[in-house]
């Protein structure tokens, strides 16, 4: 279905897509440090929860597309790609700041899992990514259903140990993240998001 390529190409740009603080991030780091590294442990497992439904959504409504409109597909991944390397520009303009986020003390893991959870759905942008971003990497002459399943599962897996590092250093030392590390991390992430977007976006005339 995936070959070696593909694979190590998707991976790489989910680690780099990953890696970045966004929201999910913010919510993470502030759970961690009002509560210890297992309730910002928590919240990675509600996001990871949340990434399933959207991936299902995403999958079934990219199955359904190809089935009425599959000349649409490659016009989807075109904008996608564009979309890929707006996120990149704006990754660097970021001023590296991790969010002001609260966390209160006294909720339950329950609580704070589903708290990850919603912090996913709440962000209409989370869908939007997946929908222009998993897309790239799909190929029409295999079921699409599967292929975006499978790739969702890498990219669960991938942001999942990146979000979980992030706990474990936010429950145990706020300096490592520094903003000028952040701000490091952004610019690199941005300039390597921007180039992918410019490659898949040529791969797609090709």
């Amino acid at each position: 279905m995936f070959d070696l390529a593909t694979i190590v190409t998707y991976l790489g740009a989910c680690f780099v897509l990953a890696i970045v603080p966004g929201p999910t991030v913010t919510v993470i780091i502030a759970n961690a440090l009002a509560r210890g590294t297992l309730a910002g442990l928590g919240i990675v497992l509600g996001t990871q929860l949340g990434l399933v439904t959207m991936i299902l959504v995403v999958a079934s409504g990219m199955e359904a597309l190809v089935s009425f409109m599959g000349w649409a597909f490659d016009w989807i991944k075109l904008i996608g790609a564009a979309y890929l390397i707006w996120l990149g520009f704006k990754m660097l303009r970021s001023k590296g700041e991790l969010g002001t986020a609260k966390a209160v003390k006294e909720k339950s893991f329950m609580a704070i899992v589903m708290e990850g959870f919603f912090v996913i759905w709440a962000n209409p942008k989370a869908l939007i990514f997946f929908g222009a971003f998993i897309p790239q990497f799909v190929r029409l002459e295999s079921p699409t259903f599967p292929q975006i399943m499978i790739l969702g599962f890498f990219f669960m897996l991938v942001a999942g140990s990146t979000d979980s590092i992030y706990a474990i250093i936010a429950g145990r030392a706020r300096g490592l993240l520094s903003v000028a590390r952040v701000r490091l991390l952004n610019r690199v992430s941005g300039v390597i998001l921007m180039a992918g977007g410019v490659w898949l976006a040529l791969q797609k005339r090709a």
